[in-house]
């Protein structure tokens, strides 16, 4: 890890510099770190625990969710924020070995102001210890902010958009349970259903390191306007692609892609169910929506998700 030369500035819009970098940074994915990411998720998939098909056990695709998006408390003080992630485009390829120590570096790339609102994106990857490439990171912020005013609008109004999310399936076809490339358009993903909890969501954004944000404590939370704690968009991301694990296996470690937009709040508690709709195919990828809903249909996110399909089925089993 680099050592500090400077103080931690204040996390404030005005004081983003473009170009920005940030690292790099080592950070080790051991065991503890593994249960983490599985306990706030719920996910115990047997891949990140036992042998996989990469040889030994290996790390989610998105164990890495914060080393990659905090990469900026390198040079903030992660206390003073109070952004909201309006945007992650994760591209995955290769997978993570538990027990590897791997290289994170980026830094803020660009800031804009729309409709009074400060944004910035930073953009970050995640090498292993022999310089493969596992994961890349290019992440939206409102960073310019008082959380309570921007939650419940649309937080990516005022975003260039090229394509739509339909959000619909059709309920006359059998639901995908595995990724086929004759797989028919609007066939149904899998549905999956989970309630974060606050020690879930305080694990998952950092509380053991000492932050206290509005994901983690509910004092910030209402100094930002909230009478909850909010779920993390990365917590939301990793929610969405344990279910795109299901559907891919192992393709989706050396392939996956996830373009998630985060369009209204999830709370402390809230009941979420996350599914999808099959969109088509590019050469030997299967094309998907993908979103998250909570129990009274509101959305919380919506996107698109991709990866290679091969012959092969495997997938992990669940240990819990």
């Amino acid at each position: 890890m680099k050592s500090r030369t400077s103080p931690l500035k204040e996390a404030r819009y005005e004081l983003v510099e473009i170009p920005e970098p940030m690292g790099p940074v080592t950070v080790t994915v051991d065991r503890r770190k593994v249960l983490d990411h599985a306990y706030s998720e719920d996910d115990f998939g047997s891949w990140y625990f036992e042998d996989s098909p990469f040889g030994g056990a290996v790390g989610h695709p998105l164990v890495l969710a914060n080393d990659l998006l905090f990469l900026f408390y390198e040079n903030y003080d992660g206390n003073t924020a109070q952004g909201l992630h309006t945007h992650e485009h994760l591209t995955f390829h290769s997978p993570v070995a538990v027990g590897e120590t791997v290289t994170i570096e980026g830094g803020y790339t660009e800031k804009y102001e729309r409709r009074g609102q400060g944004y910035v994106v930073l953009e970050a990857e995640a090498r292993g210890a022999d310089g493969r490439l596992l994961v890349r990171h290019v992440g939206k912020e409102i960073m310019r902010t008082v959380a309570g005013e921007v939650t419940g609008r649309n937080r990516t109004a005022g975003e260039t958009r090229t394509r739509t999310v339909l959000g619909t399936v059709d309920t006359a076809l059998p639901v995908l349970g595995r990724a086929r490339l004759d797989a028919p358009a609007r066939a149904a993903l899998p549905r999956r259903t989970t309630v974060f909890t606050q020690d879930q969501m305080s694990v998952f954004s950092w509380a053991g390191h000492g932050y206290a944000n509005v994901h983690t404590d509910v004092e910030k939370a209402a100094a930002s306007g909230l009478d909850r704690t909010i779920v993390q968009a990365q917590q939301q991301a990793g929610f969405v692609i344990s279910n795109l694990v299901d559907v891919f296996g192992k393709t989706f470690f050396t392939s996956g892609e996830l373009d998630l937009r985060f369009v209204s709040p999830a709370f402390v508690g809230d009941e979420l169910t996350t599914g999808g709709a099959v969109v088509g195919v590019t050469g030997d990828r299967l094309d998907l929506e993908v979103w998250v809903d909570k129990a009274d249909r509101t959305r919380t996110a919506l996107g698109w998700a991709s990866a290679r399909v091969d012959d092969d089925p495997e997938r992990p089993t669940r240990l819990l």
